[in-house]
Parts: C-alpha cells; sequence; structure tokens
C-alpha cells in the first residue's frame, strides 16, 4: 500500500479525484509547513544556533522525499575528491539504524557496525569506500569534531544534508530528480516536497539527477535559471558497472542479458531501478517492491520462493543486499545491480569543489 501511496504523491499530472482523494493529506501539510517555515526562520534569526567546523564542510541533500539518489552521489563525490589527493569523512544521520553503541561505521579500513547498526545506506558507504571514514548519528557537529580529532582529513560530506541547519555548510549541493522534479507540488503528507520550493534559495549548486542527456531536461533547467540565475546547474546519470552477488563475487552485466528476472527493491524510486535493468537487456518479468530503507523478514523470501518458477534470476539492489545477505540465500540465483555516477560536467564540477580547499 506504501508503494502505490508514494506513485500517486510522484505524478506531476493528477486527476480531479485523485486530488479529491489527497485532500485530508493536504490538510495534515499545512501544520507540517508552518513548523518547517518556522525552523527555517529560527536559523535565519539565530533565535537556534548553527554550528561550524575548522573544515570545508559539504552537504549533498534534496528538498523532496527520496529517489533523488544522494547515497551514491556522496559515494561519488568522496571518491572525486580523494582521486584529487583531498580526505574527507562522510556524517550520515543513519536513517532506522539500530545503533547498539558508537558512532563510528568504519574508519575507512575496518567494517565496525553491522547493516542493522549502522542502515543500509551507510553500512553501504563503508563497505565500498575504502579509505573513507563514515559516521552516523543526528548530532553532526559532534561527529564532525570526532572525525577531525581521530582521522587526518581535510574536509566533511554531509549525507541527506540540506535540512540539518545545525551545522554550517561551505556547500549547499542539492539533488533534483530531472524526471520527478518537484512532484505537483506539495508538501508532506500530500506532495513529496520537505521544504517549500523557496528554501531552494539555500542552495550553491543544483545537481540534476537521472539525466539521460542535459537537453533532455530544459524546461525544468529553464525554470530554475529564472528563479535563481546566479546558481550554477549540473547533470548526472547512473551508469551499471557489474553485477554481485551476495558473497561478494562480481560478473559482467552481459551475463544476465536475454534473462527473465524479478526487479526486488526497497528504495525510493523502484521505476527507475527497474528501467536500469531492462537498459541492460535484462526481461524484468516481476517487479517485487517494498518501502524504502526495508527491513527484510523470513517470511519475504518465502513468499519470493513462490515466484522464482517464472524466473531466471532475482536482482535487487547494493543497498537491499546488504539487508539480504544476513539471511540464507544459496537457495537464490541472487544478484545485485552495481552502479555508478557520472557527472556530464566533472572536470567543471570538481573545479567549483576542489575551491573549497
Amino acid at each position: 500500500m506504501t508503494c502505490r501511496i508514494d506513485r500517486f504523491l510522484y505524478q506531476k499530472e493528477k486527476s480531479f479525484w485523485t486530488k479529491t482523494l489527497l485532500l485530508p493529506l493536504y490538510l495534515f501539510s499545512l501544520p507540517y509547513g508552518g513548523a518547517v517555515r518556522a525552523r527555517s526562520l529560527f536559523y535565519s534569526f539565530r533565535l537556534l544556533k548553527t554550528e561550524t567546523l575548522p573544515c570545508p564542510v559539504i552537504s549533498m541533500g534534496n528538498i523532496t522525499a527520496g529517489g533523488t539518489g544522494k547515497t551514491p552521489h556522496v559515494m561519488a563525490l568522496a571518491k572525486g575528491l580523494m582521486q584529487r589527493g583531498i580526505s574527507v569523512a562522510i556524517l550520515s544521520r543513519g536513517y532506522k539504524a539500530r545503533r547498539s553503541s558508537g558512532s563510528l561505521v568504519s574508519d575507512g579500513h575496518t567494517l565496525l557496525l553491522s547493516p542493522d547498526e549502522a542502515g543500509d545506506e551507510p553500512f553501504l558507504m563503508a563497505q565500498s569506500l575504502m579509505g573513507i571514514p563514515v559516521l552516523i548519528g543526528k548530532d553532526r557537529f559532534a561527529n564532525g569534531k570526532i572525525a577531525l580529532q581521530r582521522f587526518n582529513i581535510q574536509g566533511l560530506l554531509l549525507d541527506d544534508g540540506y535540512q540539518h541547519l545545525q551545522l554550517h555548510r561551505d556547500l549547499n549541493i542539492l539533488l533534483i530528480d530531472s524526471q520527478t522534479g518537484f512532484g505537483d507540488p506539495h508538501l508532506l503528507p500530500r506532495g513529496i516536497l520537505r521544504e517549500p520550493l523557496s528554501h531552494l534559495s539555500r542552495a550553491d549548486l543544483f545537481l540534476l539527477t537521472k539525466v539521460k542527456h542535459p537537453e533532455a531536461c530544459q524546461p525544468l533547467e529553464t525554470s530554475l535559471h529564472l528563479a535563481y540565475p546566479s546558481v550554477q546547474i549540473f547533470h548526472s546519470h547512473y551508469e551499471p558497472l557489474g553485477l554481485i552477488g551476495p558473497k561478494g563475487e562480481r560478473e559482467e552485466i552481459q551475463s544476465l542479458k536475454g534473462k527473465k528476472v524479478i526487479a526486488l527493491s526497497g528504495i525510493a524510486d523502484p521505476t527507475s531501478f527497474s528501467s536500469l535493468l531492462r537498459t541492460c537487456g535484462m526481461e524484468v518479468v516481476e517487479e517485487v517492491i517494498h518501502p524504502d530503507h526495508y527491513h527484510y523478514r523470513s517470511i519475504d523470501l518465502t513468499n519470493l520462493r513462490k515466484k522464482m518458477n517464472q524466473v531466471d534470476w532475482v536482482v535487487t539492489t547494493e543497498k537491499d543486499m546488504v539487508k539480504l545477505k544476513v539471511f540464507n540465500m544459496d537457495p537464490f540465483p541472487l544478484r545485485a545491480l552495481r552502479i555508478g555516477v557520472k557527472l556530464w560536467e566533472e572536470d567543471v564540477f570538481f573545479n567549483r569543489v576542489m575551491e573549497l580547499f
């Protein structure tokens, strides 16, 4: 049910009857919007304090509820900086983490928390980014101080940090899904906006994601240019890199070309994931969709096993694979799609970021 409601909310054009059904949610969005605006004003008038750390802080986040690809973009930024000789640590909230002790997911060399303790996205970042410490917790100022004390780093990256006004950032990168934009647009829970569109003014850079070609999102880009002419706009897209198995085995994407697969995911934008599988030449027979950050249960695997006579493989996301590996996946022909982020204007983008160091 949750995923079906999400699909309604992400639609830019809605019928009269859909709008009527969503009216109760609009009424709930009014107090939510009031609280968001009040919080922003409190920080603007310094009634709430913003802390500053003695190093460049770069935030990557969005103004909509999920689906823009924050995690792979933070990973791409961290890797890009490391390749250019800049050492950073990542500060994440650790959404839905069942943390037992400590805020350090990885010291850059050793994984110190499990997926349940860290949360799926921080664990995936820590697992994939050797040499880059990852910390979780609501108090990112405190974690930033810990990172600066313990590691020889030159800067900090905030994962999903656009709304984290407690910490000063030197560069605010706002991710915008080029396909869904801002929805119809309405605030949560009626729409997908976390904040009013006027809060786009906090952004230093706009990064449009899932862009097959920069000219493909001209209307959205034009409206952003008109409203914020001084803010640079960049474009990115996902690049399938390969497949990975439950035990870390790696294969070329071509190995599943033409195969019938189930697309299994618990992410904010399952449609985009299925589309990527089709682009890779797989025949998606069925989509098994769970809510974002879903914690899998044994019953989910039992239900999945019943569908296996229809397909050759089950293909999931790297984020979901992190959580599925705690189960015995031997009975399933399971692979995760490895993806990377490709920036269309990579050199210009990193030149802008490197100005901070």
